[in-house]
């Protein structure tokens, strides 16, 4: 049986050899650690009885932006830093089918971490806000800061805000402001932060979005 791990482009495959079946296991590997803002992939495996398994989370809560499928794969782009404790179960197809839960803890450090700074408001006929950007890793950022508004009418997306510069590792809360007159009507605000490392080949990318709909009165 073969455990396929991806994390950042990079597989490394853990083999693991046993003989007839009795009992249901998952296999005991601890997760790497996680960055925010890069993309992460994980096979979780389990020697069984009666396969294919169905997996779930029932205990505790995953990092903000990664999921687990039933096929048990743990992906997705954690969007936080912080630590996460958590406990997913594991059913065969047996008849009553069998079951084995184990519990996992693991860290998300600061890769990309995008942040309002002030979130998006209305003054007169402008949306204007800011956001902030840190940067965790040993590696120089090139990055790309894009603040859009999305017309809640026809969901045109108007360029409030744009940036491009070298993130510093160890930058915090470095500042991006965003401003601009609108047509009136509805907006939602996206905010989206493509940091790219060319030695590496690694992209990492952060999203954030306003949670209301901000009415302007009165266009330009």
């Amino acid at each position: 049986m073969t455990r396929i791990l991806m994390l950042a482009g990079v597989a490394i495959g853990l083999c693991m050899f046993a003989g007839a079946q009795t009992s249901m296991t998952v296999v005991d590997e601890p997760l790497p650690q996680l960055k925010s803002g890069m993309e992460f992939h994980a096979v979780l495996h389990a020697t069984g009885i009666a396969p294919p398994f169905v997996w779930s989370v029932i205990e505790g809560d995953l990092p903000d932006g990664v999921t687990l499928s039933p096929e048990g794969c743990l992906c997705g782009r954690p969007t936080k830093p912080g630590t996460y404790d958590f406990t997913v179960k594991v059913d065969d197809s047996g008849h009553p089918p069998h079951s084995v839960t184990k519990s996992f803890h693991t860290t998300v450090s600061t890769g990309l971490l995008l942040e309002w700074l002030e979130l998006p408001k209305i003054h007169d006929n402008r949306i204007d806000g800011s956001v902030q950007l840190s940067n965790g890793s040993p590696d120089t950022y090139d990055l790309t800061v894009v603040i859009v508004a999305v017309a809640s009418a026809d969901q045109r997306a108007t360029a409030i805000g744009y940036e491009r510069f070298a993130l510093k590792p160890g930058s915090t809360n470095i500042p991006v402001r965003f401003g601009q007159s609108l047509p009136a009507g509805g907006y939602v605000v996206h905010a989206d932060a493509i940091a790219e490392i060319g030695e590496r080949n690694v992209i990492l990318r952060q999203r954030l979005q306003s949670g209301n709909t901000l009415q302007v009165a009165v266009g330009p």
